[in-house]
């Protein structure tokens, strides 16, 4: 790229690449008064982690407590800005070709081992790039990291890559030790479930469907921080039960919605709890009804648009999260870069519903019913009640589903090991920016049998597989939101997944819990800056 235009482009957007190592991740609500150190922090998480590092799988648990263990090269601000971590500095070159970052000295693995450059080339080009769903696609670009020394990682681009700075927090691309992971199978690797970090929390214990352990990092890299001794997160299991352990004050902290959402309204007015919506906007998570097409019934376009157009989508969020979600009107939510209302819609039509499908061969049976699918998701409320209230729908227009619930491991072997399903129902991070998340499930040549959260549809549009390839190392807004613009308008007319809602995630804590960060993606981050008020 050697136009003036393209030079122009490129210096606006890193212009704020050029870093000095003066400011120090911090909260989003200033504490008030000064931070008490000491004491220990109960909270809550569920599901259980499958592991409790976040490359081979990335589901939110795992981030919640990998991000507590491990750091990332960068934080971000309450803008979304990168702000330094394990990187004091960073600048791009060669017309966004090549980032260079300086790393902090002096910082330990919880073993005692010196953190070095060789673990950024290790996490870059073994873990983010091979091995995390989304990061394949992110870092797809990344040729080499050299090191030219122990504090200096000069990653190296076949193309100008500008969305790398905004995945390489904690949530998203954890630095591993290289001296335990190098050379072994990163999936399974021990560590993962006993983790050396160099985060803020250390780990101690994880007792499995109990409870995880974690203690202060006293060598941390912040001066005086973390202020917490002790940090635990408790599994349980029923909703019911968590919302009596807030309550009671047994636990202090549950991100990712950890009471029904039917019952927020009455946690609010108690006066020692409290409920924030802050800290989710960076993942922009939005559920999606994806379709095999490798089943004839679901290949025909037909089928798809009329099960969009059977679906009350309003009254699912009204129904299933109480009011918590926005009905979504395609794949990019409306609080994503380059989100479009000049697209496809498919409000609720019966009488077209049952049109279409007359169209495509289906007639009603004596029993009134065209056909049988099967609706597949994980064992989660909100996936259970959102399935029976999608089931309900469709047989309205005479499609009988089945809802079928598996744990964890079972949904991935089923949905992307062996592509045994019809309807996918899933909440997947769409992302602010969603050349890092949305495009995992539309394009093609990143589907990858056995990856979790990748597109498993089986769908192919190769003018979408070249737009979302030219985003990648497009550096002009204008051009990046047209080639968007033109993705949703194709998606929106095939309908390989049919958006349902976007999220309003909600966290829950006691009163007693101080210096909570809000910022975007608060909810994924370390509770560094987390103190506890008498």
């Amino acid at each position: 790229m050697t136009s003036s235009i393209a030079r122009r482009t490129l210096a606006r957007i890193f212009a704020s690449a050029f870093l000095v190592a003066v400011s120090l991740p911090g909260s989003a609500q200033p504490a008030s008064p000064a931070p008490t150190p000491g004491g220990s922090l109960v909270a809550s998480l569920f599901p259980e982690p499958t592991s409790l590092i976040n490359v081979v799988h990335n589901l939110y648990a795992n981030s919640v407590v990998a991000s507590q263990v491990f750091d990332g090269l960068v934080s971000y601000d309450a803008k979304g800005e990168p702000i330094p971590a394990l990187a004091t500095s960073w600048a791009y070159s060669d017309e966004g070709r090549t980032l260079t970052f300086k790393l902090r000295q002096g910082v330990k693995w919880h073993d005692g081992k010196p953190f070095t450059s060789a673990d950024v080339k290790y996490s870059a080009l073994e873990a983010w790039k091979k091995r995390h769903s989304r990061g394949r696609s992110t870092f797809a670009n990344l040729q080499d990291v050299e090191t030219p020394d122990a504090y200096t990682a000069v990653f190296r681009f076949s193309l100008a890559s500008p969305v790398v700075l905004q995945s390489l927090g904690s949530a998203e691309s954890i630095v591993l030790p290289a001296h335990l992971y190098d050379g072994t199978e990163i999936a399974q690797n021990p560590y993962n479930n006993k983790p050396i970090g160099t985060g803020p929390f250390r780990f101690v214990a994880w007792k499995r469907g109990e409870v995880i352990e974690l203690a202060r990092n006293a060598s941390y890299w912040q001066p005086g921080k973390p202020y917490l001794d002790k940090l635990f997160f408790r599994y349980i299991g029923d909703e019911g039960t968590r919302a009596a352990a807030l309550e009671a004050g047994e636990v202090l902290y549950a991100p990712y919605d950890p009471i029904p959402y039917s019952d927020v309204e009455r946690l609010r007015r108690i006066p020692h709890l409290k409920v924030e919506t802050r800290g989710y906007d960076w993942k922009s998570q939005i559920q999606v009804l994806e379709f095999n097409l490798r089943n004839p019934l679901l290949a025909d376009v037909r089928v798809r648009q009329a099960i969009a157009h059977a679906l009350d989508r309003q009254g699912l969020v009204d129904t299933v999260v109480s009011g918590f979600g926005k009905v979504a009107t395609g794949p990019i939510p409306s609080v994503a870069r380059y989100y479009s209302t000049d697209v496809a819609r498919y409000p609720l039509d019966l009488a077209r519903a049952n049109a279409l499908l007359d169209q495509a061969g289906h007639p009603r049976g004596k029993d009134g019913v065209r056909f049988r699918l099967r609706i597949d998701q994980q064992a989660f409320p909100v996936y259970l009640a959102s399935s029976e209230y999608i089931r309900q729908n469709l047989a309205r227009v005479g499609i009988e589903l089945t809802v079928v619930a598996r744990d964890n491991p079972s949904f991935i072997k089923a949905i992307y090991g062996e592509y045994d399903f019809d309807l996918n129902n899933l909440i997947i991070s769409a992302f602010i920016e969603p050349q890092l998340g949305i495009t995992r499930l539309l394009w093609s040549e990143r589907a990858a049998k056995g990856v979790p959260y990748v597109i498993a549809s089986g769908y192919r549009n190769e003018r979408v597989d070249t737009l979302i390839a030219s985003v990648q190392a497009e550096l002009d807004p204008a051009k990046r939101r047209k080639a968007f613009l033109e993705v949703q308008q194709i998606v929106q007319k095939e309908l390989p997944l049919v958006p349902l809602y976007e999220l309003v995630h909600v966290s829950v804590y006691n009163q007693r819990v101080q210096g909570l960060n809000t910022h975007p993606d608060g909810a994924d981050t370390a509770l560094t800056d987390v103190w506890l008020s008498q």
